[in-house]
């Protein structure tokens, strides 16, 4: 089951870096339950909000090629999540930029498979808990 909910989240960034609405289309579900959150930007919610941030990203994005890192899945019978890094490269207004975000992925399972109900991503502001240097006593 994890397997699929993998392949769905594959699905979901090889449809943001082909620049293709119709491909994110397939990717996410198409209800007002729907939320987005980018980088930034307020939270979307229903399917057509997140739908047209898409294509403004799209419209205004040359190219973003994502590596993605520290993937943890945890999948139930109809709902499932997966955190991840996304490591980006994109061009976007004729500049190049290289970033790590950090990103939750929701995916509900139904009559067509894991679709994307929810998407947060943020931009990491440094070392976490398990990061972090260890503290020193006075």
């Amino acid at each position: 089951m994890t397997d699929d909910v993998e392949e769905a989240n594959a699905h979901f960034y090889r449809a943001i870096e082909a620049l293709d609405i119709v491909q994110m289309d397939a990717v996410w579900a198409h209800g007002e339950h729907v939320r987005c959150v980018h980088p930034g930007w307020p939270l979307l919610c229903g399917w057509e909000a997140v739908r047209a941030a898409w294509e403004t990203i799209f419209a205004n994005t040359a190219e973003m090629r994502f590596t993605i890192t520290d993937v943890r899945v945890v999948a139930g019978e109809d709902l499932a999540w997966l955190t991840c890094t996304e490591n980006i490269l994109s061009e976007a207004g004729g500049r190049l930029s290289v970033t790590a975000v950090l990103a939750t992925n929701v995916f509900e399972r139904g009559a067509e498979g894991w679709k994307l109900c929810h998407h947060h991503a943020s931009h990491s502001l440094g070392a976490g808990p398990d990061e972090a240097a260890p503290e020193t006593a006075p």
